[in-house]
């Protein structure tokens, strides 16, 4: 059972709809079941044509606003609709009728025995739910409470679903994303989109979160997307920023404005203020880039990519400095011995990154590419002085890449061991753990670019997130899967060549998810349990068809030999479930048109 409450300021208006026929003859038999005082009394008379007469039922629920000592609300009229699940038995009216009183008894505004609370009715019209209508103002003149009244009803439906023996539903612990509005839904089918723009928004806005080590790489990796992105600034502190909002390129209202999406209206994880929990305070310095455990030729590409792209935003040495600061990564100043001071050399490392002995390991520039020592960027400095900056694109070979994918598929199987045992002993231990592998699922969905990742991340969402918004305790288990969703997301999109690489990492995402499964159901949330098995399932789905297609065109290569001799080699086959339009199956047949590709929102198609 679910209820949906809204605000409105015409009760009139609202009975009207109430007892018409609805927009396609739906509305049977309207009749009231329960209200603030007899139903027979309350109930509108009917006119001589048929139609029905709501002057005194709307006037009689208006007298306590007239009433009403202060100010009141400028939407008075409360609205909330309960609906029974589909497979749920028909309940009579006095079913109904009990099931309103515990909403408004559990809202607060008529409490049960309170013979002064606010004015109301139920209206029923159809056999599997009512409409109560209220108006925010009590008999004694004082304006109700109504803050988190949808939790109430929440609540309420709840009692009702374990009274009266209906399938049960899940708590309202805010561990759901925010659903599309109905007229969200509605403008993405008219406009052939995908989805709707509020649910590519939260996917793209929880990939930059995942991939990004601080605030300023957050709103870069948001622009890179394609994502338009307005700061919101303190109006006692200018030049704080304390909020943001995205929206499409494409999603525009009548009047031609962007339709902006703040992040608490996509999830209750994704408002700011929590999104700074993952990154260092404002004025200290970035979130280093993760280096424990990863081998050593991953370690060498991450600083190589990092190093490079710094001497492309860079045109003195001072700024390179800067720049691989920023970036996170540890820098250490060769100096020489004849003139103190000068500098001759420099080395990077990461942090966690360490060597037997315990002390972090550098590497010079040289080492990282011949093109990479302090000499050379000098005169490659006092050359481009005018040139302007370049943003630098990551580069890794396949065989980087697969480091960078192995040595995340170890920590992933690590976490799951950590959620197993933690559930039997300290579920809260595992929170984090369960929190961040929601990132690395969504930059392995991006790496890939499959539907089947994609969805399943989506799947998962629920299951990550601590109820009522909570931000749980950070544990090692986590920081180091958030570490890993930062390498993978550096690496770029993956190649054929490291296609089952990538499905290895898959499959112990799955087992992660299992464990999640395992420890959500010790904790007896059945809603996040049911989200971490979808997940767990696409995410096996995904691993056993990939792999299977891998092996069906590695015996096709076999074959096609002397074709890749002539240098006849087609381009690297991606993920099952990709999204890439150079791989889609043409099912039309002869003589047949092709409809208008979809794409999942406006603007740009994802890639």
């Amino acid at each position: 059972m679910i209820g949906k409450v809204a605000r409105g300021t015409d009760a009139r208006r609202l009975l009207y709809y109430l007892y018409g026929p609805g927009k396609a003859n739906e509305h049977t038999d309207p009749h009231l079941v329960t209200g603030f005082y007899d139903p027979a009394d309350l109930e509108p008379e009917r006119c001589r044509g048929g139609s029905r007469d709501f002057r005194r039922l709307a006037g009689l629920l208006a007298q306590p606003l007239a009433a009403m000592a202060g100010p009141g609300y400028a939407k008075p009229v409360w609205h909330c609709s309960v609906r029974a699940a589909p497979g749920d038995r028909l309940l009579s009216d006095g079913e109904w009728a009990q099931i309103a009183a515990g909403v408004m008894d559990r809202a607060g505004l008529a409490p049960a025995g309170d013979d002064l609370g606010v004015r109301w009715v139920a209206v029923r019209h159809a056999a599997d739910h009512v409409h109560i209508v209220a108006t925010l103002a009590r008999q004694d003149g004082i304006r109700p409470g109504i803050w988190n009244d949808f939790y109430k009803v929440r609540e309420a439906c709840r009692d009702a679903e374990a009274q009266f023996g209906l399938r049960g539903t899940a708590p309202a612990d805010r561990t759901a994303a925010r659903c599309p509005s109905r007229a969200e839904a509605e403008r993405s089918v008219r406009q052939r989109w995908g989805e709707p723009p509020r649910v590519r928004l939260r996917r793209e806005v929880c990939t930059a979160a995942a991939g990004a080590g601080s605030e300023p790489e957050f709103f870069a990796r948001l622009g890179q997307a394609g994502m338009a992105v307005r700061k919101r600034y303190s109006t006692t502190s200018p030049g704080e920023v304390t909020g943001y909002a995205v929206g499409l390129p494409g999603h525009t209202t009548k009047d031609g404005g962007m339709v902006w999406y703040g992040g608490g209206k996509l999830a209750t994880d994704l408002t700011l203020p929590r999104l700074r929990r993952r990154w260092p305070g404002l004025g200290q310095v970035p979130g280093a880039l993760p280096g424990r455990g990863l081998p050593g030729a991953a370690a060498r590409a991450v600083l190589r990519n990092v190093v490079t792209r710094a001497v492309g935003r860079s045109r003195d040495e001072a700024g390179f400095f800067a720049r691989l600061r920023e970036a996170g990564v540890l820098v250490r100043l060769r100096f020489s011995q004849a003139c103190p001071g000068q500098v001759t050399g420099y080395s990077v490392g990461l942090a966690g990154h360490d060597g037997p002995d315990g002390a972090p390991l550098w590497y010079g520039g040289g080492r990282l590419a011949a093109g990479l020592t302090l000499p050379r960027l000098r005169r490659g400095w006092e050359l481009s002085r005018n040139v302007p900056e370049r943003s630098g694109t990551m580069r890794f070979t396949a065989a980087e890449r697969n480091a960078i994918f192995e040595h995340a598929a170890r920590q992933a199987s690590a976490a799951a061991e950590h959620i197993r045992r933690a559930a039997h002993g300290d579920p809260a231990q595992a929170a984090d753990a369960a929190w961040a592998a929601a990132d690395i699922l969504h930059v392995a969905a991006k790496a890939t670019g499959s539907r089947d990742l994609w969805r399943a991340a989506d799947s998962y969402d629920r299951a990550a997130r601590t109820r009522y918004g909570r931000v749980p305790r950070a544990t090692s288990a986590g920081h180091q899967l958030r570490d890993d969703a930062r390498l993978i997301a550096m690496t770029g999109q993956v190649t054929g060549d490291s296609t089952l690489i990538a499905m290895a990492l898959v499959a112990n995402l799955a087992g992660l998810a299992v464990a999640v499964v395992e420890l959500r159901g010790i904790q007896q949330h059945a809603a996040q349990a049911a989200a971490a098995r979808a997940a767990a399932t696409r995410l096996h789905g995904a691993s056993s068809s990939a792999r299977a297609r891998a092996g069906q065109e590695g015996r096709s290569h076999t074959r096609s030999a002397a074709g890749v001799g002539r240098g006849d080699l087609g381009a690297a086959s991606p993920l099952v479930g990709s999204s890439s339009p150079g791989h889609r199956m043409d099912r039309r047949g002869p003589g047949t048109r092709a409809a208008p590709p979809r794409q999942s929102g406006p603007g740009p198609p994802k890639p």
